[in-house]
């Protein structure tokens, strides 16, 4: 028996000692759900709540400081300008043509076709044009046709004129008159048939009816369809013949719904081709349809070109640029203008390195340039380049509260919170060195301009680091106040949120004034 139980000592002990680990999880987990229904006995997931209240409140914070980030003007040194590429232009004030490029095909022009049809059936018995795409002139024969009623009428109108003439000397009233009134009803029902004064004129030289009738082309043109063949038989429904005037030809084009603002009908435009190189067609704008293809977006255009040597063919791809003359306009480059969200910038160059952010309200954009519609004088010197540097540093430092308004009278544009020259020297100190995230001693060293030490002063210093919001980090700020720690020396404590670039802002006021404004970036240790 005892040497049974020395076989199993090793799987008791092992057995037991799980039983407990498993009877203390079971006791932990029970004290921490009768903690929580403590909490909220309503709602289990109360803490759950909380935390995820309090990430969206965070998240709204940060989302809510970048969006109220203000701009401020901010002071560039010629170094600086230089060493970011900032290239000035002006806003200029000029004669403005809205341009438009897009593409097209050539068509006939339908106003400048015909169609040739009879008033009458009958057999077709000689064709003159026989060929789709030759040229016709207006008049020109086209084929020869035998009609029954048309040979019937052509008798009619004889005996009308044969009557005529013999009743003209009768002395009975009315005769004579009743007479002519049936001869030009007969023959203006041949003219109402398309029968032509020439072939009537022959018929009164004659004598005798006509049985071929020659049908004339009506216009001049291209034959772009032919139906007639001899020995055709014909009804007044029948389409014989398509003539088609190409001096003038369309061109249908679609433009994109945000462009249907830039074109009018009336105004001029010119076609390219790759068939004529350096060859341009002038035309204008005709009409622009006004269904919408819902499909591509895109509203269809019709202009009118002249065709001088019947160079535009119809199906012929062809480049199209129309103008809109917008007459004088306030212009800037277009790469003058910032897009920062919902508002446009221009950055306004107000000498000795001012710049001044300003909303504008753009216009159309003609070509590399915009017009301006609000917010800008001509004259005035713009950014052209760096703008997006520029937008960085102006948020930053109006987010650390670096700048006041200039007094009034001192220009447009105000720059950063400096006195035209330096009242104080600013030497800042950090302890640790350099600071860390967490707790730090700031040290401020205030001297006049003859080295002596300037006591009494209201001395703050501002660090700032941006939102970073593919990390998921909002904007940072940490105010210090100093106090006065006598022989122009100034002590402050405070916490950094983070390691990393901090934007610092040393301000030093005194009576009133302020005698130090100096901006640094500093470095410091520590995680983010």
């Amino acid at each position: 028996m005892s040497e049974r139980w020395s076989n199993y000592r090793p799987a008791f002990w092992i057995a037991t000692s799980t039983a407990v680990v498993l009877m203390a999880v079971v006791v932990v987990l029970w004290l921490r759900l009768t903690r929580e229904s403590a909490v909220s006995p309503q709602d289990p997931h109360s803490n759950k709540a909380i935390q995820m209240g309090d990430s969206a409140a965070a998240e709204g914070e940060m989302k809510s400081d970048m969006r109220d980030t203000p701009l401020a003007p901010i002071q560039l040194t010629p170094q600086r300008m230089q060493s970011i590429g900032v290239v000035l232009g002006n806003v200029e004030s000029k004669a403005v043509n809205s341009e438009l490029r897009f593409y097209g095909n050539v068509q006939p022009d339908e106003r400048r076709q015909a169609y040739v049809q009879t008033r009458f059936s009958g057999w077709i018995r000689k064709v003159y044009a026989d060929a789709t795409g030759n040229f016709v002139g207006k008049g020109q024969p086209l084929f020869t046709i035998y009609s029954p009623d048309l040979v019937a009428t052509e008798q009619e109108y004889l005996l009308a004129k044969k009557n005529s003439q013999a009743l003209q000397a009768s002395r009975v009233n009315g005769v004579a008159s009743g007479a002519s009134s049936l001869l030009g009803a007969a023959r203006e029902r041949l003219l109402q048939w398309q029968v032509s004064p020439e072939e009537i004129e022959k018929l009164d030289q004659t004598g005798k009816p006509i049985t071929d009738v020659t049908v004339y082309s009506p216009v001049s043109g291209h034959i772009t369809e032919k139906k007639a063949l001899p020995n055709m038989y014909v009804q007044p429904e029948t389409m014989l013949y398509t003539i088609t005037d190409f001096s003038n030809v369309w061109v249908m084009a679609q433009i994109f719904q945000s462009d249907a603002g830039k074109i009018k009908p009336g105004d001029p435009a010119e076609v390219t081709l790759d068939a004529y190189p350096g060859r341009i067609f002038k035309g204008r704008v005709d009409y622009i349809l006004p269904q919408l293809d819902i499909g591509t977006r895109t509203l269809p255009v019709r202009l009118v070109f002249s065709n001088p040597g019947l160079k535009l063919r119809p199906g012929m791809y062809v480049n199209v640029r129309a103008r809109q003359p917008l007459g004088r306009q306030l212009v800037i480059p277009a790469s003058a203008a910032f897009h920062s969200g919902t508002r446009n910038l221009v950055f306004v160059y107000a000498g000795e390195g001012s710049i001044e952010p300003r909303e504008v309200v753009l216009g159309l954009q003609v070509g590399d340039e915009f017009v301006v519609a609000k917010g800008l004088k001509a004259g005035e010197q713009i950014v052209t380049s760096a703008n997006f540097l520029i937008d960085s540093e102006a948020q930053l430092q109006a987010a650390a509260g670096a700048f006041v308004p200039l007094p009034l009278g001192a220009g447009q544009a105000a720059v950063m919170n400096a006195v035209p020259e330096a009242k104080a020297n600013v030497e800042l100190t950090t302890d640790p060195d350099p600071p860390h995230k967490g707790g730090n001693v700031v040290r401020v060293k205030l001297s006049g301009q003859d080295g002596r030490a300037i006591s009494g002063a209201t001395v703050t210093v501002t660090f700032y680091m941006a939102a970073m919001p593919a990390m998921g980090m909002a904007a940072m700020k940490t105010v210090i106040s100093t106090s006065d720690r006598g022989n122009g020396g100034y002590e402050g404590k405070g916490d950094l949120g983070s390691g990393g670039t901090w934007q610092v802002t040393v301000r030093a006021q005194l009576n009133g004034q302020i005698i130090a404004n100096k901006q640094l970036t500093l470095n410091a240790t520590g995680g983010m």
